[in-house]
């Protein structure tokens, strides 16, 4: 019976193939979307709940942790019960879980909104990419239907910062998780009518400690990064021996399975490896780089949430093209030489806002999206092709949650990486005027938003030069960060391209 679910969604007419594109490009465009408001919203945020700065990183990032913990088990879930049916009990529950968000009364409530939309948002993506992958059989179709996938991100991280920016300047900060309710009813009902159902003939067990092996290898990891600064030392070693204890129990699991949740063996494939090292340092930079300039763009610079979104769109927009143009790209390049170029392009952008010095000059960082922006582009959509080709069809749904673990731990490292340091920068530069008691002092410290919050309770001198040096503690942490950024997507460049092969397409 599963086998001939699975071939009756690689036989559809051409028509119903691009249709049922259309429908999966939804769940896409949410995560893409939500991904970005959620950026812009943070100086809202923090005005409304007043988080500290390690809640504030927690609101950004227990979304993509959870999910990226839970990516490969949904993935494999979908292809034992079926992978559309998957997709709308996650589309669902996130509709649910986003609406619960939006009127969130304190930082943990959100914290807490934002753990179960991981959960359902693990649901989402894997089941996208793995029908894509036994919807469109022929390799330059599916290529081109994974490009359109891809642009769907940059199209969504277009559309957020706009959207976004509307939505902040007439409605609360609770509107931008309202948004995913209207974006999901198209998919609940084109899914049930256009998307064919697919599951893997002959899955592996259901095996609940590879599971929570998992979750254990990601969660303390980050934990750590994040906690480095503020937690005993002994805390931060044990949180790394956990995930790295963790981390061997899994694979050592996987290979002892006859039939594993995950072929760990494709890490060998040297294809597969270096395409996953592209999906995460790539995505590590995009998230990275929006995280920082929408801080700056708003609380120094002085643009509100809609001009700053406007002024993001072109880098946004750059994205979504070179996703597309990476497809001919590779076919006369080769796909290694242009993940390779868009990684040493995402290394270059961040060079250029270290050589800009500290003065953070709009033009200069906008320049350097733009040049993020194509790089990203060129490298995503063939890397993420590439994880696909290198399995076979039947187990797609576990590969692409390979892929999107890839993906989404890129974007939790990009801020946990990049936020901790940017964060422990800035206090350490940070000077404030002697009149500040303990805990306006801790406030201001904490975050760029706190220490804008405090100003406005300051004698006019007071609050001038309080300002001024947030403004330098921030962007002189934003230089250090940059280095750090452009020296880990060179290193990339230069491992992936000696790891895959020039004849891989």
């Amino acid at each position: 019976m599963s086998s001939q679910i699975t071939e009756r969604a690689s036989t559809l007419s051409r028509s119903r193939r691009w249709a049922a594109l259309t429908v999966l490009l939804f769940p896409v465009l949410l995560v893409s979307v939500d991904n970005t408001v959620l950026s812009f919203a943070v100086p809202a945020i923090s005005g409304a709940l007043s988080p500290s700065g390690t809640q504030l990183l927690w609101i950004i990032d227990i979304y993509p942790l959870i999910l990226a913990g839970l990516l490969v088990p949904m993935g494999f879930l979908g292809d034992r019960i079926g992978r559309r049916k998957v997709l709308l009990i996650g589309a669902t529950g996130f509709a649910l879980i986003s609406a619960l968000a939006a009127f969130a009364t304190d930082a943990f409530q959100l914290v807490l909104a934002r753990a179960l939309l991981g959960i359902f948002g693990a649901m989402l993506m894997p089941a996208t990419l793995s029908l894509i992958r036994n919807i469109f059989p022929d390799a330059k179709e599916r290529r081109t239907a994974v490009a359109i996938w891809a642009s769907a991100f940059s199209g969504g991280a277009v559309l957020g910062p706009i959207i976004g920016g509307l939505l902040l300047e007439h409605f609360w900060w609770g509107s931008v998780f309202l948004l995913a309710v209207p974006m999901l009813l198209p998919l609940l009902i084109g899914g049930l009518l256009l998307l064919p159902e697919s599951k893997d003939p002959n899955p592996g067990r259901v095996d609940p400690l590879s599971i929570v092996l998992v979750i254990f290898t990601l969660l303390p990891f980050v934990y750590a990064i994040k906690s480095f600064t503020s937690e005993p030392l002994y805390v931060v070693i044990g949180a790394v021996a956990l995930s790295v204890a963790s981390g061997v129990g899994f694979v050592r699991r996987q290979l002892a399975a006859a039939n594993p949740m995950i072929d760990v063996r494709l890490f060998s494939n040297a294809a597969f490896s270096g395409a996953l090292t592209v999906n995460l340092i790539g995505v590590f930079s995009l998230v990275g780089f929006i995280y920082f300039v929408s801080q700056h763009l708003q609380l120094i610079a002085g643009y509100s949430p809609l001009d700053a979104g406007l002024l993001m769109t072109p880098g946004l927009v750059l994205t979504m093209v070179f996703g597309l143009v990476s497809v001919p790209l590779a076919a006369r390049f080769g796909a290694p030489a242009i993940m390779v170029g868009g990684l040493m392009l995402s290394a270059a952008a961040y060079a250029v806002v270290v050589f800009a010095g500290s003065s953070g000059d709009v033009f200069w960082l906008m320049a350097a999206f733009c040049v993020l922006g194509i790089g990203v582009g060129m490298s995503e959509t063939l890397s993420n092709d590439m994880v696909l080709t290198a399995v076979p069809a039947s187990k797609s749904g576990a590969a692409s949650a390979i892929s999107e673990t890839a993906y989404e731990v890129g974007a939790v490292l990009g801020v946990a990486v990049l936020g901790t340091i940017l964060n422990t920068v800035y206090a350490a530069q940070l000077k404030v005027p002697e009149a500040l008691d303990a805990a306006a002092t801790q406030a201001a410290g904490e975050t760029l938003s706190g220490a804008h919050q405090i100003a406005q309770g300051l004698p006019a001198d007071q609050a001038q030069a309080l300002l001024a040096s947030a403004a330098h503690a921030f962007d002189h942490g934003v230089l250090i960060t940059s280095s750090i950024a452009a020296v880990l997507a060179l290193v990339a460049a230069i491992v992936v391209a000696r790891i895959i092969k020039p004849a891989t397409r």
